[in-house]
């Protein structure tokens, strides 16, 4: 079976999407169309824009987005899916290129998204790290003991590769704990925030709102969402899982388990970079993978 995955936040690369916009009328204007229902032009700072102004979280998430919902236009009638999945962000981009979501209501809630948590981030100093080369069960253990800071597993990336979220002290002490318990490396990442922890409940509330207010449709097959790694149909049960999203950690490694066990038998990633296509690989060698961007 084919299953299709995209990216989240951290794939973006100056001159993203330029070649689809310059090769497809139908991507150049859908382009167009996201620049104008953004208020700004989005299509500049992709195509030429520095890797600080590509970061901003505001540009950073409907950057991502258009790039790989955009790429599955270009595919046409020979995009086929029997099964997707969106790292983080890249759920939304599943759900457009699943026609569960519209293009201008995808823009829109991505838009919705990437300000609300920009402001969560804002609002108080957070961060995340890559804890690479423990067990999940140890990182587990590890953030739950620590009670003064807030520090959670964010996303479960592949088989000893966790990133975990949380307040900058809290991430800082943890990183101490996981390198005196034998992590290969503890790294923090450069994010503006802790996505994917309870420091995102004021976004996840905004976002909420928004999303309850969109009209979603039944996507043309399931797609297996962060939050559970179940394939799922349903709209309404769609929408609970999105908002849920933003405090919950991204289960990627139990969801491509799921998608094989359910018959996947190759990936296509849909978006800038490759880095799903090597966290599937490490999920299982076997697997027959590739990319578009």
């Amino acid at each position: 079976m084919k299953a299709y995955v995209f990216p989240g936040q951290g794939a973006q690369f100056s001159g993203m999407g330029k070649n689809l916009y310059e090769q497809s009328k139908e991507a150049h204007d859908l382009f167009e169309k996201a620049n104008d229902l953004l208020g700004f032009r989005i299509t500049d700072i992709m195509f030429t824009g520095t890797d600080e102004e590509l970061r901003q979280t505001k540009v950073t998430q409907p950057a991502i987005f258009l790039h790989s919902v955009l790429l599955a236009t270009y595919i046409g009638e020979d995009f086929k899916p029997e099964m997707v999945a969106g790292h983080s962000l890249g759920e939304f981009s599943a759900l457009v290129a699943a026609k569960a979501l519209s293009f201008e209501d995808g823009v829109k809630l991505v838009h919705h998204r990437a300000l609300a948590m920009q402001k969560a981030c804002e609002a108080r100093p957070s961060t995340m790290a890559a804890i690479i080369g423990l067990p999940d069960e140890k990182i587990e253990a590890v953030c739950a003991g620590i009670t003064d800071e807030i520090v959670v597993p964010a996303n479960y990336n592949c088989p000893g590769q966790v990133v975990i979220s949380g307040t900058i002290e809290g991430i800082d002490k943890a990183c101490k704990l996981f390198t005196e318990a034998g992590a290969k490396r503890a790294i923090k990442l450069s994010v503006g925030g802790a996505f994917h922890s309870p420091l995102m409940e004021p976004a996840r509330q905004e976002l909420a709102a928004a999303i309850q207010a969109t009209p979603f449709s039944k996507p043309i097959c399931p797609i297996y969402q962060n939050v559970n790694a179940k394939p799922q149909t349903d709209p309404e049960a769609i929408k609970a899982n999105l908002v849920a999203q933003l405090t919950s950690p991204v289960r990627w490694t139990q969801t491509i388990l799921a998608m094989i066990a359910d018959g996947a038998d190759s990936f296509t990633e849909l978006g800038p970079g490759a880095v799903l296509q090597g966290l599937v690989k490490k999920i299982n060698r076997d697997i027959q993978v590739e990319g578009m961007q």
